[in-house]
């Protein structure tokens, strides 16, 4: 099934919208093998089915971020996860690394707590076995699907935690990982004031990725789970602030068309393991 999934959001990642005969072709499954798993990505938020196909449009916001680099992203929340022991309680903050890493604890460790200033996590993953969610206060971005602000910062005042791993919207090398909204950088910063380890969740595209405003600078971080595309002026900068580099195996991609009769040209990407 995990192997599917990741056919299946590559396909949509490369095509937006497709229809679901030729999706089961395209994959080589039954078309009622293909609904049950793609029942299971629309409870999750992540694509949508309208009129006969399967579309990232119209799905969660977030939920289509997971869908990008899908195969990348579990691997670097599977490697994340090694670090958390059972019964633990750690902080995870939004973003799908973070999300896809939630639910790799659920299904990899046992009574494991995560503490959280994400609704669209709460959500993801709430509902799974093993794993017990306390959701911070705050003010509610509908967008991002987080809470925020003074009141999100006051909520975790009494909490100390060892583990703290969040997501990050870009990288400038004078300066350390960044974020796109200001009060999400700035409760961020709050919420690693209360943790001893703290470990940043990104795929490798997000180092040439700029955000506005400071996240985190080199020495709060303890450690960055990316995937080996990381460019090396960045890794030698994570190296020199003594920063743990953790990278998974990036994925190469063969581009490859298909036609089927009374369907356009399909572009897609097959993606072949390192």
């Amino acid at each position: 099934m995990k192997d599917r999934t990741v056919r299946i959001l590559n396909i949509l990642a490369n095509n937006k919208s497709i229809k679901i005969t030729l999706l089961a072709e395209l994959i080589d499954v039954s078309q009622a093998t293909l609904r049950k798993d793609l029942d299971g990505l629309e409870k999750r938020g992540i694509i949508q089915r309208i009129h006969g196909y399967a579309s990232l449009e119209g799905a969660d916001i977030i939920g289509r971020r997971l869908a990008f680099d899908y195969s990348i992203k579990r691997k670097i929340a599977k490697a994340a996860a090694q670090i958390v022991q059972d019964g633990e309680t750690i902080m995870v903050e939004s973003g799908s690394c973070c999300a896809m890493f939630a639910e790799e604890l659920a299904h990899s460790r046992k009574n494991a707590t995560i503490i959280t200033n994400s609704v669209f996590l709460s959500m993801y993953v709430g509902k799974l076995a093993g794993l017990k969610i306390i959701l911070l206060g705050g003010y509610y971005q509908p967008d991002s699907q987080v809470v925020v602000g003074p009141m999100t910062a006051k909520s975790i005042e009494s909490i100390y935690l060892d583990k703290f791993f969040l997501g990050t919207d870009g990288f400038i090398p004078d300066h350390g990982f960044t974020g796109k909204d200001y009060y999400r950088a700035e409760t961020a910063l709050a919420l690693a004031r209360h943790a001893n380890n703290i470990f940043i969740l990104t795929e490798a595209a997000k180092f040439s990725q700029r955000g506005v405003y400071n996240l985190l600078p080199f020495e709060t971080l303890d450690g960055v789970f990316t995937d080996d595309k990381i460019p090396k002026e960045a890794e030698a900068i994570l190296a020199k602030n003594k920063v743990q580099l953790y990278k998974v195996p990036a994925i190469d991609e063969v581009i490859k068309w298909r036609q089927y009769p009374g369907q356009p040209p399909i572009l897609y990407k097959e993606k072949v393991e390192n």
